[in-house]
């Protein structure tokens, strides 16, 4: 999986390509934990995800989560297939999807 990231002062955006799975989803997690400090935006763009597995699931959770305490979180360009995952886990009720 590759990681783009792109800060714009408050803003962080993460452009996702390829897999998010087990081997994959601690590389984003260590880039989130090293990338939040005073960002109140973050924006992911799934344009290029072409998989998403529950460790995938697992840091994107996580990352609701602290964003929920420092501003919002909004997920792009998400493939029918990753949205159904997000339906039928009901994540679809816990992140804002555009």
């Amino acid at each position: 999986m590759n990681i783009n990231k792109q800060v714009d002062r408050e803003k962080l955006t993460l452009v996702l390509e390829g897999r998010l799975d087990t081997t994959t989803a601690p590389r984003l997690e260590a880039e989130l934990k090293t990338s939040l400090n005073n960002i109140t935006e973050l924006e992911m763009d799934f344009t290029g995800l072409e998989y998403l597995s529950s460790a995938g699931l697992r840091v994107i959770l996580v990352a609701q989560k602290i964003m929920n305490k420092q501003g919002k979180m909004i997920i792009k360009n998400v493939n029918s297939m990753i949205m159904e995952i997000f339906e039928v886990t009901g994540f679809v009720d816990i992140l804002t999807i555009e």
